[in-house]
């Protein structure tokens, strides 16, 4: 591998935490918690960063070979930050990879959920994949739909956004609703 090769790679893995970042700054959105009632809680801020990291890992793919080697970097920052966060949080060095790969597991088949539904356009899987995972079944009435509808508009704004824009680690994505008083 020469040096071009290694360069290119740590600047793919630079770029694949910046993403993450913003995906993570995204979901850390106080609306979702007081207005949806998302569980603030690990599973809570987990299951929004994943939305958030699937949408953006759904768009990236879209984009060929380049596309899918940043959304690996993605996935890659993503999953060393849970591990970072777990051993911050006192998990035993032998239990935190049983915890990372159960977390990428979970991240995997709501990412092919909310993937599924969305390339169909279907709305009502989309409601009914997060109603399963955010809320563990028992959301708030209507909360659900809203996520669906949202995480339906962050697809199509990513969708727009061009591929060398993602290259250099910048995503926008759409700011959260206002809370209401």
């Amino acid at each position: 591998m020469g040096l071009f090769s290694f360069g290119e790679r740590a600047r793919r893995e630079r770029r694949g935490f910046e993403l993450y970042g913003r995906c993570v700054r995204a979901a850390r959105s106080p609306f979702y918690f007081a207005e949806l009632a998302v569980p603030d809680t690990l599973d809570g801020r987990f299951d929004l960063v994943a939305l958030f990291a699937a949408l953006l890992i759904r768009r990236l793919n879209q984009a060929g070979a380049e596309g899918a080697a940043l959304s690996q970097a993605v996935f890659d920052a993503m999953f060393s930050d849970m591990d970072i966060n777990l051993r911050e949080m006192g998990v035993a060095d032998l239990s935190v990879g049983k915890r990372v790969r159960a977390m990428w597991e979970a991240f995997h088949g709501r990412a092919l959920a909310y993937g599924a539904a969305l390339d169909r356009g279907e709305g009502p899987a989309l409601e009914a994949a997060l109603h399963r995972n955010v809320w563990r079944g028992s959301a708030p009435d209507g909360a659900a739909a809203r996520l669906a509808a949202l995480a339906m508009s962050q697809a199509a704004h990513l969708e727009t956004q061009p591929i060398e824009r993602l290259r250099e680690g910048e995503v926008s994505f759409l700011p959260a609703p206002e809370l209401t008083a």
